[in-house]
């Protein structure tokens, strides 16, 4: 649907009947989470569903995640509800985990689960959202608010950047959001143990207390097994259009220096602050003190969107130590955008 220029329209927390009235016709709104913004359609309406795979520019082969503001909710979509995945729902929602569960047959379109016998579903910790769930009174499909293939969105303005007239609206929060500032880690319970299908703000071992075995299992195991495969994991994600370079986490200021006078053109940084220091030259992004993962995670996206729109043309991305668990989720999305290695 093309809507005129007035659009995607800003609905503020008063306006949370109105932007669930759009979603009830069918449209598409953006809403917000602690991870990163979702472009929402009512569940239950095939063709709204694929409506988010025209406007994205989405694979049909590539499963939505659903989102709930309640675990009864859950209950109508999926068949079983395992021991483990009651307590996973019970430890960690509302927040960044996607749980993946049998489907319920007759529920939902089948353009939702890319035609598999499960659904990803998760609650957002943002309650601007929840109350929006509520007030469409049915789940809302929510992939990141942005065009297929590029960052994902952390604010307002980048969703606006990427639809603008293309969608109906956009759910702005009161508070800062996107304080994980990455996709939520997705888990399936098997019998054998635990799998983490995409790494996220939920941890290995913060999924471990359940007492089973917790398994992180590549894209290239996920490939191999059907069974297994998460949202996202067989397409090319959070890419800008300039090539990206990863720089290994033990590279010296001068090793960066070295690199980056051989490469041609105008170059945008993407690293800690100690090393955005040494170029005052070069475009920068500061990822934040250095050493604090959480923050560099919290900053990625919104890092290459703003190298992205400068001008630059290269990016040079500071890689972390992926043998740290908290470094997962910043390793796992920067190494799906990253064009060549240092």
């Amino acid at each position: 649907m093309q809507y005129d220029a007035q659009h995607p329209i800003i609905y503020t927390t008063e306006q949370i009947e109105e932007a669930a009235a759009c979603l009830k016709r069918g449209e598409l709104v953006a809403f917000p989470t602690e991870t990163v913004f979702g472009l929402g359609a009512i569940a239950n309406n095939e063709a709204a569903v694929a409506c988010v795979f025209e406007a994205k520019g989405r694979p049909s082969d590539n499963p939505l995640i659903v989102h709930v503001a309640d675990i009864e909710q859950v209950e109508s979509l999926v068949s079983e509800i395992s021991p483990v995945a009651r307590q996973l729902m019970q430890t960690f929602w509302p927040g960044p985990l996607t749980i993946v569960f049998p489907a319920k047959k007759g529920i939902l379109p089948p353009n939702i689960t890319a035609g598999k016998s499960t659904v990803a579903i998760r609650m957002p910790n943002q309650p601007e959202t929840l109350q929006l769930i509520e007030a469409v009174g049915f789940p809302l499909v929510g992939p990141s608010a942005n065009v297929s293939g590029k960052p994902s969105p952390t604010c307002v303005e980048h969703v606006v950047h990427d639809f603008q007239a293309r969608i109906a609206g956009v759910l702005q929060p009161q508070a800062a959001t996107a304080t994980v500032g990455v996709e939520s880690t997705v888990v399936q319970p098997r019998e054998d143990g635990l799998y983490i299908l995409r790494p996220g703000g939920i941890t290995q071992s913060m999924l471990a207390q359940f007492g089973m075995p917790v398994y992180e299992m590549s894209a290239q195991a996920q490939l191999a097994d059907n069974e297994l495969l998460s949202p996202g994991v067989k397409y090319t994600h959070y890419s800008p259009k300039q090539p990206v370079y990863l720089v290994d986490f033990r590279r010296t200021i001068a090793e960066w220096q070295q690199a980056i006078a051989q490469m041609d053109g105008k170059v945008g940084i993407l690293a800690d602050e100690t090393i955005c220091q040494a170029f005052p030259s070069e475009i920068c992004y500061s990822l934040g003190a250095p050493h604090d993962s959480r923050c560099a995670t919290q900053r990625l996206y919104a890092g290459l969107r703003h190298l992205e729109r400068s001008g630059v043309d290269v990016i040079v991305a500071q890689g972390l130590d992926n043998e740290v668990e908290v470094n997962h989720a910043y390793m796992n999305r920067l190494d799906k955008a990253a064009t060549y290695y240092v």
